[in-house]
């Protein structure tokens, strides 16, 4: 059998050959690990793509959408799907039913393939999208004797697999605007293939050469960079990539001593929940322990070796498996002093920039001059630029997604007629090509003066502050007085959990705004915020942890 045109495509042909019986994927159930060697989830992919071809009768080109936590069975779904010329849609679990039923009516797929957990929520869908006439569950028991599983399909292994071009959809990838105009990414096959080259020369940099790594997945597979990352590359290199159930601190360092666990794909948010939990340990010990971690921090600002730090913090390194070398950390911004942390004991963070509509990785901070505050230098496949009048970031080159599905008009609003998307992400290229994001410009406020202000920078100095837990800034209009219409700098912010054990409401929310006032003196004055709300809920976030600015503005409102 001979796939061309997709690299994804060569994992089932030439890896699960190289790697027959090599741990591919794994997770931990309710009976143990369940783990899936390259030739399992070959044949379990063929399997599925063989019942979809013969007996559904599924067309080339139709889609197939997947509803389901992340698992191996999903990656066997993924390859599935591409055996049978079908475009994947990997839907977010966390959307209300109202919201799939609005992405799936712009898909329309004919087949869907869920987890146990969301086969009712799949069933109720399919009554209201009526393109949809099959639904298999990915799990081994289904509680529904009426719907099928992939383990209870015939033993068949062939069938006549579909090529497609370079340039076919391989997947649409929903991001945002699902309750109005879906907004759903086109991935060609062409952007894969560049994004696995591109991303392999960052891994050689990273890993050690010819090393077989344990990878531990936590974010969900519909995120296009798990997808293209975690999963697609870390498999072409013959890699083993395990899941968890549980995104709790203590679950996952569990997973990372019993799989001796060396690397991770990561979203700045579980590195400030580690680094949490790391600092409660520390601060349980007696105060020499305390005073000797203090001692040994302050000193391995000097060490550049990563080995001798790993011996400095042995403990520490003991309890996330002693093999743990450090991750990729993308999706949002990196705070400086969490990534600061880890360096400092010994575990090396990437900060990754990408979005969506670039497949989605632009690039990895590899310097070695640790600059964390850089995302690094474009990889190789991309030509970057920064607009001069706005600051806008535009990127163009082969990972640059063929549009957004259905939705001509938004494409071009963001593609314009030279091939170069416009991010929407205000940035800057030092003179030795070193890349900055330092904002967006739909979050931007502008103020009454004209001056702009953005709402990361004064966020990364309030998320310094040792009583909040969270933060969101945004402009709010004002709709009274001198300034009637204009925005002003408003912090929402949600208290830790434990000042509520300590301290009346009114304490805290005095507490808070003191604290604020006094960390804004590092802000120019106008970029201080003048309204600060105190919110006892935790914020509104997207499946990778970013706070939804939209919700909180309306929560706001409300």
């Amino acid at each position: 059998m001979e796939l061309r045109n997709s690299h994804i495509l060569s994992l089932l042909e030439t890896k699960t050959g190289d790697f027959q019986d090599r741990i591919a994927l794994g997770m931990k159930g309710a009976y143990g690990w369940r783990e899936f060697t390259y030739k399992g989830i070959g044949l379990l992919s063929r399997r599925i793509a063989r019942y979809l071809i013969e007996d559904v009768g599924i067309k080339k080109g139709e889609c197939l959408a997947i509803l389901s936590e992340s698992k191996p069975e999903y990656g066997a779904c993924v390859f599935a799907s591409v055996l049978t010329g079908t475009i994947t849609v990997p839907l977010d679990i966390k959307l209300s039913k109202y919201e799939l039923v609005s992405i799936l009516s712009d898909c329309m797929p004919s087949v869907m393939l869920v987890s146990q957990e969301y086969l009712e929520t799949a069933l109720a869908i399919q009554k209201e999208v009526t393109s949809i006439k099959h639904i298999l569950v990915i799990d081994e028991h289904v509680s529904n004797e009426n719907v099928k599983n992939i383990y209870n399909l015939p033993e068949k292994y062939d069938a006549k697999w579909r090529q497609r071009s370079s340039k076919s959809t391989a997947f649409i990838i929903y991001t945002s605007g699902t309750t109005g105009a879906p907004k759903g990414v086109e991935i060609s096959f062409r952007n894969i293939k560049a994004q696995i080259e591109d991303c392999t020369d960052a891994i050689n940099t990273i890993l050690p050469n010819g090393e077989r790594i344990n990878l531990l997945s936590i974010l969900p597979m519909n995120h296009l960079f798990e997808m293209t990352i975690g999963f697609s590359t870390f498999l072409h290199f013959g890699h083993t990539v395990y899941y968890t159930s549980s995104l709790k601190p203590k679950d996952i360092t569990g997973i990372m001593r019993e799989k001796h666990i060396q690397f991770m794909i990561v979203v700045p948010a579980f590195l400030k929940l580690l680094k949490a939990g790391i600092e409660k340990e520390i601060n349980a010990n007696p105060p020499i322990v305390k005073y000797m971690f203090k001692f040994l921090y302050h000193l391995a600002k000097f060490i550049p070796f990563y080995s001798v730090k790993k011996v400095m913090f042995k403990k520490i390194h003991e309890n996330l498996g002693g093999k743990f070398i450090g991750c990729i950390s993308g999706g949002a911004p990196l705070d400086i002093d969490v990534g600061r942390f880890f360096e400092r004991i010994g575990i090396k963070v990437y900060q990754g920039y990408g979005l969506s509509e670039t497949s989605p990785v632009v690039s990895v901070n590899l310097d070695k001059r640790h600059e964390l505050a850089s995302v690094g230098h474009p990889l190789k496949h991309f030509e970057a630029k920064v607009d001069k009048e706005s600051g806008e970031l535009l990127l163009r080159g082969p990972s640059v997604m063929k549009g957004y599905h259905n939705q001509p008009e938004m494409t071009a609003e963001v593609i314009d007629s030279e091939g170069w998307l416009h991010t929407g992400d205000i940035a800057k290229i030092d003179k030795d090509g070193h890349l900055y994001i330092t904002g967006r410009i739909k979050n931007m406020i502008v103020l009454s003066g004209g001056k702009k202000v953005f709402p990361e920078e004064v966020e990364a100095v309030l998320e310094k502050s040792h009583y909040i837990a969270e933060t969101c800034v945004l402009g709010v209009s004002r709709s009274f007085g001198s300034k009637d219409g204009t925005e002003e700098v408003t912090a929402v912010v949600v208290p830790k959990d434990e000042l509520y054990n300590s301290y009346s409401d009114e304490d805290i929310e005095r507490m808070i705004k003191l604290d604020i006032k006094t960390l804004s003196m590092h802000l120019a004055q106008y970029k201080r915020p003048t309204n600060i709300i105190i919110s006892k809920e935790a914020l509104p976030k997207t499946t990778t942890r970013k706070v939804k600015r939209k919700e909180v503005r309306e929560l706001i409102k409300a």
